[in-house]
């Protein structure tokens, strides 16, 4: 391919960002430069999200955006795969990805140039999807995500992924390790495991192996001094995942645990697979087994059929239990899911309105688990640097800043904490090492 400067717009979660920095390491692989200016950029690619509505308006927006600027457009993703007509009717949109056949961008993007204005669609059923795509990485952060599944078996009622992703994919333990291995020679110091549901890990092997194993191959090949889990089911907390959070000091003390809500009857309604007893069980435990870790949590508001009484219900458990933060979404129906089709549709106003009562509760909590850290000394590892305000990670997952020009991007920091700050806390820092 001949040299070109592109550019990448990505929206969601960290699967896409992962894939994002696959599919330019493809790029770069091909004599291609990745610039951050959209402006110098003879290709834009849009990496595109549709979880929620907003998500997928947000795409849209960020496409027609990009065709403006009289680039080689490609639009790629979970959107891509859910909307690809729709998107072909934008006019500018050149070549359509879905959520299979990343590896094959470049080669498409080469096609797209030898053929300008006949639109290249790559978009193909998720059921044909048998296999992890294998795509090589690069992380550019300072944590280095690592991908190790894909697609969903769940098909909660509410939800449009399993639709897009398709179903379970696991990596290889093997090539799991090829790419720790590199991490290690990079000198990454802390790598997160991500995936659609990184817990149904190994499912779709016919050996008998599991997130676990996948873990311990990471902690074995890469050593890190971090090694932290992406978004993981209540459901999918096994004894043994448990004893490996609690006797590794390399795992972080942090768990993102997906509620969704606090009322056994919109579970039911949701599919999913818990009851509010199940769920506090497991967060007590956790509390009592893993010192000081944080739980992280997601929750649905306005879900349809969501009686008052169902939401009160929410509110007072979520009250009750020990999150650190919630990560709060008014009920966004998604065409060709099963609660799209349910009665009862709850008006936006009231979705609104519900979103809003339970983000004050997740602000409160939030609050209250960064002020926890006043006054003691804790370790982060710096992430970004911006007129000398550095910023980093405890391990359990709370935001620390500190001012420093002096602090390179990646070295481990002690910093005594002195007060709250922005989303976290800041403080002086004490060592770097």
């Amino acid at each position: 391919m001949n040299a070109c400067k592109i550019f990448f717009q990505t929206l969601g979660c960290k699967v896409n960002q992962y894939e994002t920095e696959a599919m330019q390491k493809l790029f770069e692989a091909a004599g291609c430069e990745i610039t951050e200016e959209i402006s110098e950029a003879e290709v834009v690619v849009v990496n595109t999200c549709t979880v929620t509505a907003v998500s997928s308006q947000k795409s849209r927006q960020m496409i027609r955006r990009a065709a403006k600027k009289n680039c080689l457009l490609v639009v790629v993703g979970c959107y891509a795969q859910s909307e690809p007509e729709e998107i072909s009717q934008i006019e500018g949109v050149d070549v359509i990805i879905g959520t299979k056949d990343r590896v094959r961008i470049v080669e498409l993007v080469e096609d797209a140039f030898k053929n300008r204005g006949e639109k290249i669609l790559q978009v193909g059923s998720v059921e044909d999807i048998k296999n992890f795509e294998e795509l090589p990485h690069t992380p550019h952060r300072t944590r280095a995500f690592l991908k190790i599944e894909d697609g969903c078996n769940n098909f909660c009622s509410y939800c449009i992924i399993p639709y897009v992703r398709g179903r379970v994919r696991s990596r290889s333990l093997e090539n799991i390790r090829a790419e720790c291995l590199e991490l290690k020679a990079a000198g990454f110091k802390e790598i997160v495991l991500t995936g659609i549901h990184i817990g149904a890990y190994g499912r779709d092997f016919r050996e008998k192996i599991s997130i676990v194993d996948a873990i311990k191959t990471v902690l074995d090949a890469a050593n890190p001094l971090r090694l932290r889990l992406g978004s993981i089911e209540s459901a999918e907390m096994t004894d043994e995942l448990i004893d490996l959070i609690k006797n590794d000091g390399r795992i972080c003390n942090h768990v993102h645990l997906p509620l969704q809500a606090g009322s056994d009857e919109i579970l039911k309604a949701m599919r999913r697979p818990y009851t509010t007893k199940n769920f506090s069980e497991l967060t007590a435990r956790l509390i009592e087994e893993v010192p000081e870790i944080s739980i992280g949590t997601d929750l649905i508001a306005g879900f349809p059929g969501e009686t008052e009484e169902n939401f009160s219900e929410t509110l007072e458990f979520i009250r009750t239990q020990p999150f650190s933060k919630i990560h709060v979404f008014p009920y966004s129906a998604r065409a060709g899911t099963l609660a799209a089709t349910f009665p009862n549709q709850i008006p936006p106003q009231i979705k609104k309105a519900r979103a809003s009562q339970a983000l004050e509760i997740s602000r409160a909590k939030a609050k209250n688990f960064s002020e926890r850290l006043i006054g003691r000394e804790v370790e982060i590892i710096a992430e970004t640097s911006e007129g000398g305000l550095v910023d980093g990670l405890t391990k359990n997952y709370v935001r620390v800043y500190t001012f420093d020009e002096n602090i390179p991007l990646g070295s481990v920091v002690k910093v005594n904490v002195e007060k709250l700050f922005k989303d976290g806390v800041i403080g002086s820092a004490k060592k770097i090492f």
